[in-house]
């Protein structure tokens, strides 16, 4: 889904990663077609915490792209993030971006997974996870997947999506080995309700489908992207 913006404003997006990050170069691309400013907060900035807020605070939005460090092990890079950003002052920076600034937030591929597991969706805070809590977990095929799929839009409630048509069919590259999202029936039923469930997989008809050869991880509800209950945070597979 193409990230588009109204007005000429140049937005200071920070971005983090970690070795071997994937999908950067493509979300970098599309933040200076939308006039966005890049600020790289690499592994140095993950790590010093003072450096990492500070950034943060000067920043309107926060992008966690994906990443396969250490040959993409068990949460990738995700739990790097969150256990970073469950710092004190880094959560406090994170929120008040969020609730006092209207910024943004965004998660691809792993980055997503930083997202939930930090708790920014689905509930737009940082707060623990519970066992009942939505979370990707590795595909049904049982190994990594790489090839394009078909995401229909299904919600126009988050800012993310303003440059979207509601109810239009995109093609997007997939590439992640933990991509299923999973849910119990509750959460299902609230992320739909709300508006939270952003994009899902569909087949060439553009109807969502359980289908392995077009929901390619298995996720449960055809779900590859959420919101936070705001729209304020963005997390997609692809």
């Amino acid at each position: 889904v193409l990230i588009k913006f109204n007005i000429r404003t140049v937005f200071t997006t920070c971005a983090f990663y970690r070795t071997n990050y994937n999908g950067f170069d493509y979300i970098a691309l599309l933040y200076n077609a939308a006039w966005c400013c890049f600020f790289n907060g690499g592994y140095d900035y993950i790590t010093d915490v003072s450096i990492s807020s500070c950034t943060i605070e000067q920043s309107q939005i926060i992008m966690f792209p994906g990443g396969f460090s250490a040959g993409d092990e068990p949460d990738g890079s995700a739990k790097f993030f969150a256990t970073a950003f469950r710092n004190a002052k880094m959560t406090e920076a994170v929120m008040k971006l969020l609730n006092e600034r209207d910024g943004l937030a965004l998660g691809i591929c792993n980055g997503f997974q930083a997202l939930i597991k930090l708790g920014l969706v689905p509930y737009g805070e940082i707060r623990p996870q519970s066992a009942e809590s939505p979370t990707l977990t590795y595909n049904t095929i049982g190994r990594h997947v790489s090839k394009m799929v078909y995401t229909k839009v299904v919600s126009n409630k988050s800012p993310w999506l303003q440059g979207a048509e509601l109810g239009k069919v995109y093609c997007n590259p997939a590439s992640h080995g933990e991509g299923r999202f999973v849910a119990p029936q509750e959460w299902l039923d609230k992320l739909f309700a709300n508006g939270q469930v952003a994009t899902q997989y569909v087949n060439e008809a553009g109807v969502p489908t359980m289908d392995e050869e077009w929901n390619v991880n298995g996720s449960y509800m055809a779900i590859e992207g959420i919101t936070s209950p705001d729209g304020r945070v963005l997390g997609k597979t692809r």
